[in-house]
């Protein structure tokens, strides 16, 4: 894997995500309490020896950089590296990124000057463990130009993705995107020669690319230069590039959640907790997922009642409940509490009890949850200051509301606190 570079796509403005990105890019929202998102694609390289890693982003890139100075070192003895590469004006280009296949394009007089055969392109905002090997290897031994990665889906789900059809050898001999009806039905093949059983087939007869691809060097190189007008690899690069060269199909049979949405982030982030098997497992000491190493506290529990639930470290917890939640690092959460399905992120720092005291006394609200409050189907952004006797439960059970002078946010009847906000006590959303 020596001669593998990676380039993961950190995604543009994050619009489906906000606000969990008003103030970081997407892949540097945390998930699972103490990850990030950009945790999960550089693990995945690390875990299959690839470690030469661009992270190419464009937006509020400060708290990204940050954790990639902070998490990912590789000693002097190797040439490994994690490094952000942030959209810049040059003589040559004075725009912002026009897309995934522009992104790249921008950095290829980088990405030159390293020895390598092959580039992986990653997405930054997907969950999932995979060995990227396989992948290649598959790649290699097909003698392929690009090979995508793919999920067998299912009809119901088949006309939310962009679809491709292959041949009996795997090859990709067409697109189409998000097709419906007699069109869906053209899409069908047979997933079997991608190595699904006859009857995991019968119920999958669609394949899904994963927006994960790896190209060889000078057809990358080629393709970028020859098409300036086109921005995207899913929808202009690669399907114009299925006519004239090999571009291969590789099957992933797992687990592959796309969490671009605040409805999906959620719903992906709650599975964790999911007993005796959650979809996916952050336990897999074989394929570890890294992050920042912070040498905090164990997290300490006075009277609590906890089920189907995870807690970061660094906690305190004072006579609460909570059900089927994630509380990340640092999360401080006052007695009579409850909170339920919810994901409280934590926070940055502590405070000192004088500090909490003294706000108290002032009239200000501590960070963390205030004693009495309930928090249920609700995302709470970090360093939140929520107070006393505060409901947090969608009792209109609206769908979508922006009240940013507020605090929060509703996206798909879940209400998101923003980072920083200040709930005052008594209040209820």
């Amino acid at each position: 894997m020596k001669k593998v570079l990676s380039i993961i796509l950190g995604g543009g403005a994050g619009t489906r995500l906000y606000p969990l990105t008003k103030l970081r890019a997407k892949p540097a929202v945390p998930v699972a309490g103490k990850y990030r998102l950009i945790d999960i694609p550089v693990s995945n390289c690390i875990n299959s020896e690839i470690f030469k890693i661009y992270v190419l982003t464009q937006f509020n890139s400060a708290s990204l950089n940050r954790h990639i100075a902070r998490t990912y070192n590789f000693s002097g003895f190797s040439e490994g590296f994690v490094e952000v590469l942030a959209a810049q004006q040059t003589p040559e280009n004075p725009n912002w990124f026009q897309g995934t296949a522009d992104a790249v394009r921008q950095y290829l007089w980088l990405l030159e000057e390293w020895d390598a055969d092959e580039y992986l392109i990653l997405s930054g905002d997907h969950l999932y463990r995979m060995d990227y090997r396989q992948f290649i290897q598959r790649h290699r031994d097909t003698g392929a130009d690009i090979t995508l990665s793919v999920i067998p889906i299912d009809e119901r789900r088949a006309s939310d993705f962009g679809l491709m059809k292959i041949d009996g050898s795997g090859r990709v001999i067409d697109f189409s995107e998000k097709p419906k009806g007699e069109a869906l039905i053209k899409m069908q093949v047979d997933t079997s020669v991608l190595g699904l059983t006859k009857e995991q087939a019968k119920l999958q007869p669609y394949i899904a690319s994963m927006g994960i691809y790896v190209f060889k060097k000078e057809v990358l190189f080629k393709l970028l230069r020859e098409s300036l007008e086109r921005t995207d690899f899913g929808k202009e690069i690669i399907p114009d590039a299925s006519k004239d060269y090999n571009v291969q199909a590789y099957l992933f049979d797992d687990y592959w959640e796309d969490i671009g949405t605040i409805e999906a982030f959620y719903q992906a982030n709650l599975a964790l907790t999911q007993q005796p098997h959650p979809p996916f497992s952050f336990y897999d000491e074989k394929a570890p997922i890294y992050t920042r190493a912070r040498y905090l506290p164990p997290s300490k529990l006075l009277d609590c009642q906890v089920t189907e639930s995870m807690i970061s470290e660094g906690c305190i917890l004072k006579n609460c409940r909570i059900q089927h939640s994630v509380l990340g690092v640092r999360s401080r959460i006052e007695s009579g509490c409850l909170i339920d399905e919810s994901l409280l992120m934590g926070a940055d720092f502590y405070q000192a009890s004088v500090e909490r005291k003294s706000n108290v006394e002032q009239g200000d609200i501590p960070v963390g949850i205030g004693s009495d409050s309930i928090i249920r189907r609700a995302i709470v952004d970090k360093n939140a200051s929520i107070g006393h006797d505060v409901k947090i439960i969608n009792k209109d059970n609206v769908q979508e509301a922006d009240r940013e002078s507020q605090g929060f946010y509703i996206r798909s009847g879940i209400v998101v606190v923003l980072k920083n906000a200040v709930i005052p006590d008594g209040t209820i959303i």
